[in-house]
């Protein structure tokens, strides 16, 4: 093959950059694909807020006029200075099993990130720690989610042929729905509730969100409970404001739950949804002109048998300390009530022990390992 890399310069190579995905992954029974109008916005300056502190190029692989592999460039400027680190990140990552292809697309990479005097190349990595993240290395016959990547098993098998070598692993855990309230969560929430001075709050309305300011407070307690999770950079209030108005819209209202103190000071929140998983299947990346129906359908009026845990914060005084009871002792009833079988918990860093006990109540599986990669730029 003769290979040739080309950066994307205008609107028809970035929807070859992001349709190269779909086509490749077109019969893959455990791809969810991405919403295309969600992917033009990711990289479209004045959509994506993390553009304002990013550079980005963008990178396709051809053979002769065929795309073969695409990849993102990404130099998040705020992570490198919280982390004191001189890294580019290489994400969107997607290429066919042929190492000429990987090579050339990660070499154009680091070309990159030589060129702004970066020293070390990381992912697979998005621009903020809200995008999916790590290439997945276990769990190739399980369906994914809307909020992870998917890759065929030759991929991380490319990474290290190419020198790459592990920075970090998530593991992710199928949860299953119990019957009811484990007796010793149970227990557990009620003393935590007394010891602390703290109550669940559910909110009742749109209108309530913006009235409390719920929006913003739920995203002040991300940026203060993960500010010392590997990579995390805190959300800036350009990606608040927009995280607020694209996904709170979207939640029904009795699948947030919240903590708060006597006082009325937010110290956890559980965000949970039923699977889009399928119906984005459906929808096969779009919403128009029919992908709408298999969306609109698993949101309003069928709930799916299982339900993604979006999104679990706890503010660090009360980590360790039973908080999260509070918040599953409230999801619970509602998952049993809405007929879900099982949850899906997302990645959560195997190093991450307290979150990861607070499934010993349950009966769960882990059932997929995705990994970030790292290596010096020479």
């Amino acid at each position: 093959m003769a290979i040739t890399i080309k950066k994307v310069a205008n609107k028809k190579e970035l929807k070859q950059f992001i349709r190269f995905n779909y086509e490749l992954y077109k019969n893959n029974p455990y791809k969810v694909p991405e919403l295309y109008e969600d992917m033009v916005e990711t990289f479209t300056p004045g959509k994506n807020p993390a553009l304002e502190f990013c550079d980005c190029e963008c990178f396709l692989a051809l053979d002769g006029d065929k795309v073969v592999g695409r990849v993102a460039a990404i130099i998040n400027k705020r992570a490198n200075e919280r982390w004191k680190e001189n890294t580019v990140r290489f994400g969107f990552i997607d290429f066919i099993d042929n190492e000429e292809v990987s090579q050339a697309l990660i070499d154009a990479v680091a070309e990159f990130g030589k060129s702004h005097g970066m020293d070390k190349i990381v992912g697979p990595l998005g621009f903020t720690d809200l995008d999916p993240e790590g290439m997945l290395i276990e769990g190739f016959d399980q369906l994914g989610t809307m909020a992870t990547i998917y890759n065929d098993p030759y991929y991380p098998q490319h990474m290290e042929k190419m020198g790459f070598v592990k920075a970090k692993d998530w593991v992710e855990f199928k949860i299953m729905v119990p019957d009811e309230i484990p007796e010793k969560m149970m227990r557990i929430a009620e003393i935590v509730k007394q010891k602390f001075n703290l109550r669940v709050v559910k909110i009742s309305s749109r209108k309530e969100i913006k009235e409390k300011n719920y929006g913003q407070k739920i995203f002040d307690l991300i940026n203060e409970g993960y500010k010392d999770l590997f990579g995390f950079v805190a959300l800036t209030q350009a990606q608040i404001d927009l995280y607020v108005k694209t996904y709170l819209s979207l939640l029904n209202l009795d699948m947030i739950t919240l903590v708060e103190t006597n006082e009325g000071k937010l110290v956890g929140v559980g965000i949970t949804m039923g699977s889009l998983s399928v119906a984005l299947q459906k929808a096969k990346g779009k919403l128009f002109p029919f992908g709408w129906w298999p969306l609109l359908k698993a949101l309003k009026i069928k709930e799916p048998e299982g339900m993604d845990l979006l999104l679990v914060a706890v503010a660090p005084e009360y980590q360790n300390k039973g908080a999260n009871s509070l918040l599953f002792a409230d999801i619970i009833p509602i998952a049993i009530k809405k007929g879900y079988k099982w949850a899906e918990s997302n990645p959560e860093l195997e190093d991450n022990q307290a979150v990861q006990k607070q499934w010993a109540y349950f009966e769960t599986k882990q059932h997929k390992r995705r990994r970030c990669f790292t290596k010096d730029i020479k």
